[in-house]
């Protein structure tokens, strides 16, 4: 079973690797896709690529070998990595919206709104609260965990590690809520508000370039449902009712599947991704 697994997940990581790197070099060497959209997506191309790259690897060494161990240095910088490229990814799929309602309720003012020296505060914006949301809290309420150290999961999860502390985690455990509050709740409602706006916009212009609008958010909206409906099930969810199983497979659908489906999303539903290497140019 082990050995499949291992085939499994080695397959998955592998088109994790080339799909986002696909995305990051084609946005790169194409200039017509230098434009706020893309930038915005391929910051999220390189966050998924080292954020499934923080466990995977590690997973794969396990299926392998059967060692189930780690060390504690590489349990810390999971929890820390994963902590800070799930927020990351959180705040980018936000700013994602933002375009998307600049560029469809605001069109005659994007070239303003969304200049590169905005586009350029706005995403060193996302990487900054990510750090001071996500791993400034845990640096700054150190845990001391107890023996025997064994964690029911594939990976080093803040969920799953703050249960090894030998004093109590209420502190922590409030902390958590609280950073799940500014890095889940609050995206997700503003993502539902630029959205509400763009339907309202959306459904005043004529019929002919609704499917145009519309299909410029479609992937977006199908990643948000993705990766926010999962991470809320995890940090926002009645988690007591679950089973200690259910954190590993909801783990592993956001931290190793999602991170393999946006750039398949982004690339089969965009036509000027796929035009850049499947459509021969004519001269």
């Amino acid at each position: 079973m082990n050995l499949l697994l291992f085939f499994f997940f080695l397959t998955i990581y592998i088109i994790t690797l080339f799909g986002n790197g696909f995305m990051v070099c084609v946005i790169i060497i194409s200039s017509h896709l230098h434009t706020p959209m893309y930038f915005f997506l391929c910051n999220l191309a390189f966050v998924d690529f080292f954020y499934s790259s923080s466990t995977v690897p590690k997973l794969l060494l396990d299926l392998l070998f059967s060692s189930g161990k780690t060390s504690l240095m590489i349990c810390f910088i999971q929890v820390h990595v994963g902590l800070f490229l799930g927020v990351t990814e959180c705040l980018l799929l936000v700013l994602m919206a933002y375009d998307r309602y600049v560029a469809i309720c605001k069109p005659l003012y994007y070239l303003v709104l969304m200049r590169w020296s905005i586009c350029y505060r706005l995403i060193t914006l996302v990487w900054v609260s990510s750090f001071i949301i996500s791993v400034l809290p845990s640096l700054l309420m150190p845990m001391r965990a107890c023996n025997p150290n064994q964690l029911n999961h594939f990976a080093c999860e803040v969920l799953v590690v703050i249960k090894l502390s030998c004093e109590s985690t209420e502190k922590n455990e409030i902390m958590i809520s609280f950073s799940s509050f500014f890095s889940i709740v609050i995206p997700f409602m503003l993502i539902l508000l630029s959205y509400a706006c763009i339907l309202s916009s959306v459904l005043k212009i004529r019929s002919s370039r609704r499917s145009k609008a519309f299909s410029t958010c479609s992937s977006h909206v199908t990643v948000v449902a993705l990766f926010y409906g999962t991470a809320l099930i995890m940090y926002c969810g009645p988690s007591s009712r679950f089973s200690p199983n259910f954190g590993k497979y909801i783990s592993v659908f956001y931290g190793i599947i999602i991170p393999m489906l946006n750039p398949l999303i982004y690339s089969l539903k965009n036509k000027e991704v796929t035009k850049k290497f499947f459509v021969r140019k004519t001269v």
